[in-house]
């Protein structure tokens, strides 16, 4: 699992994922200076550090590089939330309390997102379940639908 990034290795990668595409440290050093002040050799410093660290690629382009990130934002943040997740002593609970803290919008896309992973085999079989669940739920005590049993237990 990475370790979260830095704030200022956060602003470079933030710029790299957006952009999408390799980018020269000139590229980021003028987006960043919109923000901050800050010199050519820190954001160079920077990228190499990341470099180092597995977060981006690298190639030679003259006298300078080329950085390209080695993976998106999003499995950054999966990453991030596997880790906390799995090192709680009460999974269940953890996510119990972050579905808490989650808006209506990031529920639906929590759907979704189950909706996509299941695909529309597992999706199928749950729904195909699911009568089946609602009518034991609904027969009367003793009675065990679905099995060769009549009401009377033979």
């Amino acid at each position: 699992m990475p370790r979260p990034l830095g704030e200022l290795e956060d602003a470079v990668m933030t710029r790299v994922w957006k952009w999408n595409r390799p980018v020269t440290v000139r590229e980021v050093l003028e987006d960043l200076q919109r923000e901050r002040s800050i010199a050519y050799t820190t954001v160079m410093t920077v990228l190499d550090n990341l470099h180092q660290k597995g977060w981006v690629r690298r190639e030679a382009e003259g006298r300078a590089y080329r950085y390209e990130a080695v993976s998106t934002r999003a499995a950054y943040a999966a990453a991030l939330m596997n880790d906390a997740w799995s090192q709680s002593d009460n999974p269940a609970a953890a996510l119990v309390a972050f579905f808490g803290m989650m808006s209506d919008e990031q529920r639906q896309a929590l759907r979704d997102a189950v909706r996509i992973v299941q695909g529309p085999e597992e999706t199928r079989e749950a729904a195909q379940a699911r009568p089946r669940q609602e009518e034991a739920r609904e027969a009367p005590h003793g009675e065990n639908p679905g099995s060769a049993e009549g009401a009377d237990g033979r």
